[in-house]
């Protein structure tokens, strides 16, 4: 006969067992939220440089968004017969003022207009960032640019950065443009979560989706994909599954020796000769 008090010690570990299990469920759960709004969007207030700082002519520009925050950006003129005009979308960290040196080669290397802005909660930008919100600020953007007498909207490409990339593959779906160039992407967050925090729950507690690889395959807009083969935080593998989902005419440019953050710098030849020579198709 079995003993009542070995049962209700067997169902009392097993209460405790789901209860514990409940409890670090509970607490992980807490703690991705938290992480995952670290993990998407660094965003820095303080706007240390202007173009002012190297001299570069520039405009500074505020615009609205549909749900009404502003965002402030800047214009810089081409410094060359080009009508070409980039739409840049910067990466998830600092602000405009920390492009500067890039903005710079940029400007020097290629010679189109430029208009680089803030999302919301970044540098003097109002607001808080989520996915949600840096679409409509992507929108806003592009209305803005659109509207310039000095702009044909018919010759602006798409020059995203990292989180930058997503913004920009998500406003193409509606808004294509003449072409558009993507460095350090990635394939989607559920994608990089896994890559970080390789534990099974985490692909379906992902808020933020930026799920470029679903989107990519509905464009046929000329692309150009660049990625460093020292990437440590969007491994280049990221890059190139985005790149293989994507439609031709594309081109892949694996930046030699290249991390994350100084794919413009550590081969400039490299990184602005291939921008030049994928743009030089467009020339007219």
């Amino acid at each position: 006969m079995a003993d009542p008090m070995i049962g209700r010690v067997r169902w009392l570990l097993v209460r405790l067992a789901v209860g514990a299990s409940i409890a670090y469920g509970v607490t992980f759960i807490v703690l991705w939220i938290q992480l995952e709004k670290r993990f998407v969007f660094f965003p820095v207030a303080e706007l240390l440089y202007t173009p002012n700082d190297i001299n570069l002519d520039y405009e500074d520009v505020r615009i609205k968004t549909s749900d009404g925050l502003t965002l402030q950006g800047w214009f810089i003129p081409s410094n060359s017969e080009s009508d070409i005009t980039w739409l840049w979308f910067h990466g998830n960290g600092g602000n405009n003022g920390h492009r500067i040196s890039e903005l710079a080669l940029a400007h020097h290397r290629t010679g189109v207009n430029i208009f680089i802005f803030d999302y919301r909660g970044y540098g003097e930008s109002e607001g808080k960032p989520s996915e949600k919100g840096t679409y409509l600020d992507s929108r806003a953007a592009m209305e803005y640019l659109s509207s310039r007498p000095d702009v044909d909207k018919d010759r602006i490409v798409f020059m995203g950065n990292s989180l930058g990339a997503a913004l920009s593959v998500e406003l193409a779906l509606t808004q294509p443009p003449m072409a558009m160039i993507l460095v350090s992407p990635f394939a989607s967050v559920r994608d990089m979560a896994k890559l970080t925090l390789p534990f099974p729950p985490v692909g379906w507690m992902v808020r933020n989706h930026y799920d470029n690889v679903a989107r990519i395959s509905q464009l046929n807009v000329p692309l150009l994909v660049l990625h460093g083969d020292e990437d440590d935080l969007v491994p280049i593998s990221q890059g190139r599954k985005l790149y293989e989902a994507a439609n031709q005419p594309k081109r892949f440019q694996t930046l030699d020796g290249a991390g994350h953050n100084n794919t413009h710098e550590v081969n400039p030849d490299q990184f602005w000769g291939t921008i030049n020579e994928f743009l030089a198709g467009f020339l007219i």
